[in-house]
């Protein structure tokens, strides 16, 4: 902790004030009651404002700073004048001399910085690993300080439906912890209740899931079909929700695969390896066990045909108003079933069957099974 107090040199002349000072945090020594014509500000180490002792310089007219022999690296002078010392030692305690150079007048005020270490607060917990929305932790700060502040993923925090914060503000109890309740910290104010010191952070690991399970493959499978050829690479990756990493196995048509890593990858696809591939995924602290199949198997091909032996117009309804243009009066369909054909329709008729429907003349002919149509005049 730090602690930093000004010696004031009279209530016309100008004084400086130290607002801030805490060990590795800023310390601000602030200037009161200088004249409004300043053209430059001088800091000085010690009490008196000797070149030899000087950290730095600041010209009000140009914005310049020049830097002095005392000058370590971490000092600046802000616009207002005052001294800003970066990253606060103990050895940065002592006095400290402000000279301001006005057009008609010459000031010069010294303050003294006591710099004092504060302890940073210690942080525990119950447990590091819990169950999503199960669980529940409790942390504890480490501090004589009363008045403790916690921090929940970065975020201040007070008492609610699921937080409870401990009368002596020491202990924090999460209930039902989620996912984005880490890191857990807690903070102590020092140097008047302007500064936090916060404890390190507590990283919690969240167990939950698996909700669902996925197989992602290439060539891409379709409702848990994967098409594959004979030879050809296939490649099966096993993707889930959850955490920690859980275990994968692997079944091939009922048989246990022998390694357990989310990914299979087939180079060049047998015979033997077609078939179904479940992969199950098992999470050991939730108890919670998933699985998804997939097929693979040779590509479908539709083998169905349709011939066409081309009268000079194909088109039945156009063949029609021609034929009846040359006077002709009726044609005659063979529809081929197997390659057989099935039976003498009328122009009409044969239109019904190009639909998939059932006629009859003489018998019933099924519209399934037919493999082509030829149109003919009669």
């Amino acid at each position: 902790s730090l602690l930093a107090c000004g010696i004031c040199q009279g209530s016309a002349q100008m004084d400086i004030t130290s607002l801030t000072g805490v060990v590795g945090q800023q310390s601000l020594l602030v200037i009161e009651n200088a004249p409004e014509d300043v053209q430059e500000y001088s800091w000085h180490r010690g009490a008196n404002d000797t070149e030899e002792n000087l950290i730095i310089s600041y010209n009000a007219t140009s914005h310049s700073q020049q830097k002095g022999p005392m000058y370590s690296g971490r000092e600046s002078v802000i616009s207002t004048g005052a001294l800003l010392i970066e990253e606060s030692r103990l050895n940065d305690t002592g006095n400290y001399t402000v000279r301001a150079a006005a057009i008609n007048d010459t000031q010069r005020a010294t303050g003294w910085l006591e710099v004092q270490e504060f302890e940073t607060p210690g942080i525990s917990v119950n447990t590091s690993i819990v169950l999503e929305d199960v669980d529940s932790v409790a942390a504890i700060c480490h501090t004589n300080n009363t008045e403790v502040q916690w921090y929940v993923a970065h975020t201040l925090v007070s008492s609610s439906e699921r937080t409870a914060i401990s009368p002596d503000t020491k202990t924090l109890i999460i209930k039902r912890v989620k996912n984005y309740d880490s890191p857990l910290q807690c903070g102590v104010k020092i140097v008047l209740g302007t500064v936090i010191q916060r404890s390190e952070l507590i990283y919690l690991t969240m167990a939950y899931g698996p909700s669902y399970v996925m197989i992602l493959s290439e060539p891409r499978n379709d409702n848990g079909i994967l098409p594959a050829e004979i030879g050809s690479q296939v490649e099966m990756v096993c993707v889930f929700n959850g955490a920690p990493e859980s275990k994968y196995r692997w079944i091939h048509n009922g048989s246990l695969l022998s390694f357990s890593e989310k990914n299979i990858t087939l180079p060049s696809l047998t015979w033997d390896q077609m078939g179904r591939y479940r992969c199950i995924v098992e999470n050991n602290l939730t108890h919670l066990t998933l699985y998804k199949e997939v097929q693979v198997q040779r590509p479908r091909v539709c083998t169905w045909r349709r011939h066409l032996f081309r009268d000079p117009t194909p088109d039945p309804l156009h063949h029609r108003k021609r034929s009846a243009d040359l006077g002709e009066s009726r044609y005659r369909s063979l529809w081929a079933q197997g390659g057989t054909p099935a039976g003498d329709w009328d122009s009409k008729t044969s239109t019904n069957l190009r639909k998939g429907g059932r006629t009859r003349r003489g018998r019933d002919q099924p519209a399934t099974g037919l493999s082509g149509v030829i149109w003919a005049n009669k």
